[in-house]
């Protein structure tokens, strides 16, 4: 049986928390500028509104997915046939009581970075180059230059996929490179407390500017991509193994390995998802019979199996 997104779309807007639209395009709101159609897009304004609107993705047994700044995944380019839930410049509201601050998951990174070291508070500098929101960080526990959200993260508050919601301690986050508790139990990321440190802004402003200098020499910021592709395999760097291995500017399609850093992909216009896992599963191939590494994905590929459904 069709699944009822025009019936489910109308009862989501009578919540009067955000929209909901049928088969918006998703390649705008991925940094790699490729994706098809959503069945239902949906950029909740509030926490509530969202929790509301689980309820009803749960009662009609839709399956669904979160996105944040688009940036490490890759969507299908047949689309995804379920909810994107879209945690945008809606639900990005600050509050700060001196070295701690309360931030809603929709908040940009490289915003906050830049805003939180012109204020004086140190901790955040690794993130000033990062394309992601706070709940995608926290999700993922995405880093740079040697820190990470870990290291900043006490508590978030999450919403599970039977709407249940409660805050987690660092300690039940499970924060490892590049991952967290999040990922395996499908928590969404809706708030997050982080510890700053007061510390003086000139010298934080320098230190944010010499990341973000690093970043744009040494990586396609211009080109659209979504960050790095693989993890290193530590203490290897994906990086440096396929530049080794001869594949900086290997190309497939539209997709192509950027020649500022191996661990990138670029679209270079016209670039399908298809492109994208040829191009991966290739790599992998090579690095593999190479020097008998296996590359894992940092990027993840949203297929069926990664949507969220039901419990």
């Amino acid at each position: 049986m069709e699944k009822p997104f025009s019936i489910l779309q109308v009862e989501i807007n009578k919540l009067q928390s955000g929209e909901a639209t049928l088969n918006k395009s998703l390649k705008s709101h991925t940094t790699w500028r490729i994706g098809g159609p959503a069945k239902l897009f949906y950029e909740p304004s509030s926490i509530e509104g969202l929790v509301e609107a689980l309820r009803l993705i749960n009662k009609w047994q839709v399956p669904w997915f979160v996105l944040g700044k688009g940036s490490n995944v890759l969507i299908p380019d047949d689309g995804i046939n379920g909810v994107v839930i879209k945690l945008g410049d809606h639900l990005a509201s600050l509050k700060q009581e001196d070295e701690l601050v309360t931030v809603e998951a929709g908040f940009s990174l490289i915003k906050l970075a830049g805003m939180m070291c012109k204020k004086g508070y140190a901790g955040l500098e690794f993130a000033g180059g990062i394309p992601g929101t706070v709940g995608g960080g926290v999700f993922m526990n995405a880093g740079a230059h040697k820190s990470d959200m870990s290291s900043i993260v006490t508590k978030a508050l999450v919403l599970y996929k039977d709407g249940s919601v409660t805050w987690l301690d660092h300690s039940e986050l499970g924060f490892a490179y590049r991952t967290s508790t999040l990922q395996s139990a499908g928590g969404i990321c809706l708030a997050a407390q982080l510890k700053l440190r007061k510390d003086d802004p000139v010298k934080l402003k320098e230190s944010l500017q010499r990341h973000k200098a690093y970043r744009k020499k040494t990586q396609p910021w211009k080109d659209p991509c979504c960050g790095s592709v693989f993890r290193n395999p530590l203490p290897h760097y994906a990086g440096q193994l396929i530049e080794q291995a001869g594949l900086r500017g290997f190309t497939i399609g539209g997709a192509k390995i950027s020649e500022k850093h191996g661990n990138f992909i670029v679209n270079t216009g016209d670039a399908s998802a298809n492109d994208i896992l040829k191009l991966i599963t290739y790599v992998q191939k090579e690095i593999k019979n190479c020097y008998g590494i296996s590359l894992d994905t940092e990027v993840a590929y949203i297929d069926e199996a990664q949507l969220q459904t039901t419990l």
